[in-house]
């Protein structure tokens, strides 16, 4: 598990100033129970569960600090602005794989914002000895897909009427995976932190 609470900082490409990258703190739920209520429907289904919900949000939060689901958060303006979480089991026959879990506020796409954070979740993979991260999607989150395999992810499998959004409509969910150790040494030289 990282050692500090402060990842970084980064400048994205459009001049909107300092986004700081840490770790979720004790005193975020409220700030990201708001975070969660500016993503779309449809973008919350790259989460399992509803991050609306105080009592969800407690337990994350709670997990994270645990260092079960460690979670990098991006702050702007005292605001959460994108979330990367990383799931594993320790005691299970794949406890080499992680499952990431990652959003970035509308407001922040197209910016490098997701690039970012899924880099900083490259490093925590490999303080935490994980060797491949997965990452699952909808089909239909095309410009998500695309920042995932630029930064080393491959098609894996498809899932068809996997999920299910909040008005019982099912989407087909892609499975996406990553070598982390060799995606960490290609994006070495074009990836920084402050």
């Amino acid at each position: 598990m990282m050692s500090t609470k402060t990842i970084g900082t980064i400048e994205l490409d459009d001049e909107q100033g300092e986004i700081s990258l840490r770790l979720l703190e004790k005193s975020d739920p409220d700030l990201l129970q708001n975070f969660g209520q500016k993503i779309s429907p449809h973008d919350m289904l790259f989460v399992d569960r509803d991050i609306t919900v105080p009592k969800v949000i407690a337990a994350w939060t709670e997990q994270s600090l645990a260092g079960i689901i460690p979670t990098v958060v991006a702050v702007h303006d005292g605001e959460i602005v994108g979330v990367a979480a990383m799931h594993s089991d320790k005691h299970s026959w794949s406890s080499h794989v992680a499952d990431i879990r990652l959003l970035v506020a509308e407001c922040m796409r197209g910016k490098g914002l997701g690039r970012h954070l899924l880099w900083a979740s490259f490093h925590m993979a490999l303080d935490r000895k994980i060797e491949k991260v997965i990452a699952r999607m909808t089909v239909d989150q095309l410009g998500a897909i695309a920042i995932f395999e630029e930064m080393g992810f491959r098609a894996e499998a498809l899932l068809k009427d996997h999920v299910k959004d909040k008005s019982g409509q099912t989407h087909d969910l892609a499975i996406l995976a990553c070598d982390v150790e060799r995606a960490t040494k290609h994006l070495a030289s074009v990836m920084t932190l402050v």
